[in-house]
């Protein structure tokens, strides 16, 4: 087998490695690039999180609404936002 790398086998010229150069640096300065890319296993705690709220909400809503109960009618104001919130940032993911 041949030793040489992929990258040896293309001569670039000055210009074109000063480009590469100052492209690998600017990318090597993204952040949020770097951790796009370290995030090598998928995240399935915000869907999760998400059918969690959804489910914690309807009960709540339903339970609240049937029963008047204002701990019910409170704890479904409460979780609500924070399903809206969950949902939002989830459809953001997938739009992504």
């Amino acid at each position: 087998m041949n030793d040489r790398s992929h990258s040896d086998d293309v001569e670039l010229t000055t210009h074109e490695r000063l480009a590469l150069f100052g492209i690998e640096a600017e990318l090597r300065r993204d952040r949020r690039l770097a951790r796009r890319m370290s995030a090598s296993r998928p995240r399935v705690w915000l869907p999760l999180a998400a059918a969690l709220l959804m489910c914690a909400s309807l009960t709540l809503g339903v339970l609240g609404f049937r029963t008047s109960d204002p701990a019910l009618v409170w704890g479904f104001a409460v979780v609500w936002p924070l399903t809206l919130l969950a949902g939002f940032r989830l459809l953001c993911r997938a739009t992504r």
